[in-house]
């Protein structure tokens, strides 16, 4: 068992305040880190100490790795929560806190790294049976190739980057003669977002639900899943809505789509709490399809924790910690419903 009794939260904003919340109920000391323009943050002033990591460029203070080493070494925390976005899932900040011997309130830099591409990802899950999307997914997949596999997999189809997420570089063709050309445009797009233009196709499945479930795992082989949440109703494939649980699952669905979600985190020797998520037609809620693993905290993990009265936070401290979960699947109950809507700054006048 290690001890954790300070952490480092390598975050800003709204998710620090969260994580730092936890942390205090449990009796461990906060760090925050701060960027110049957050010196005056509510995350700097809640925690009970805060480092200063540099300019207000997050490319110069949050997103250094030294830096934020650096900073969990000087005030001796034993561990660090990466939040969502920033380094949470990068696989090099999680192997640089392995080599300096500080938890990382996360999964293994390998677990990352494979989850973190969607063909690597697709792969390892469907040697566990998880059910994937029919389609091609392989390294360096040519336009010929590709446009010689969708008669196969079957119109409409749906190009993808291998990298990156967000819905860019994605493109929706419903016949032959408008692939090619969705195929240089998506090329264009991964290659300018993500620095990367491996592109592969599924199958785009109609009248789509978005249904995503949360996992928790321990370092002793204990995985269990916390029910899902319906993400349905978005907006330029961001979430708007997300609530638990979702209405269009059954029991028996359920517990199908629960353990698919554990087998894909045994795919990885998953540690920690994570999040897969599934395609589903609203026209046959039985079936469902894996899409990808967000090897995180999500945003939405809130309405999880209201529906199985579970804290995420503090599971990611005591898995971190050594400590197998204390409980089994047959102990996690859904009660009641929760919803959680985001609100998105956008200009009309500029589209």
């Amino acid at each position: 068992m290690t001890r954790i009794d300070t952490v480092l939260v390598a975050n800003r904003g709204e998710i620090a305040v969260r994580v730092i919340r936890t942390l205090r109920a449990m009796g461990i000391r906060s760090v925050a880190v701060f960027s110049e323009a957050d010196r005056d943050a509510r995350h700097v002033r809640e925690a009970d100490t805060a480092v200063l990591l540099g300019p207000a460029a997050a490319r110069e203070s949050y997103l250094v790795i030294e830096k934020v080493i650096a900073a969990a070494r000087a005030t001796g925390a034993q561990a660090i929560h990466p939040g969502y976005g920033f380094l949470s899932e990068n696989s090099k900040f999680a192997g640089a806190c392995a080599d300096a011997g500080i938890a990382f309130l996360g999964p293994s830099a390998h677990a990352i790294e494979v989850m973190g591409d969607k063909i690597t990802a697709k792969n390892a899950v469907a040697k566990f049976d998880v059910p994937v999307v029919p389609g091609i997914a392989r390294p360096g997949l040519s336009d010929d190739e590709l446009i010689a596999a969708a008669g196969d997999i079957g119109y409409p189809v749906l190009v993808k980057p291998s990298a990156g997420g967000g819905g860019k570089g994605m493109r929706l063709v419903e016949e032959l003669g408008a692939l090619a050309e969705a195929l240089r445009s998506a090329r264009r797009e991964a290659a300018s977002a993500f620095g990367d233009d491996t592109l592969f196709l599924e199958r785009f499945v109609l009248r789509p639900r978005h249904i995503e479930v949360q996992i928790l795992a321990d370092g002793h082989g204990n995985v269990v899943h916390l029910g899902e949440r319906e993400c349905s109703l978005q907006r330029r494939h961001q979430k708007v809505i997300e609530e638990a649980p979702s209405p269009l699952l059954d029991e028996a669905t359920r517990a199908r789509i629960g353990e698919a979600a554990c087998n894909t985190a045994r795919s990885v020797d998953y540690s920690g709490a994570g999040t897969v998520e599934f395609i589903v037609s609203a026209d046959k809620p039985d079936e469902f399809f894996f899409m990808e693993m967000n090897t995180r905290l999500q945003v939405e993990h809130p309405v999880t924790e209201l529906v199985t009265g579970l804290d995420l936070v503090e599971w990611q401290v005591r898995v971190a910690a050594g400590e197998p979960l204390g409980f089994t699947q047959d102990d996690i109950t859904l009660t009641g419903h929760a919803i959680e809507a985001r609100v998105y700054a956008e200009d009309p006048s500029r589209g």
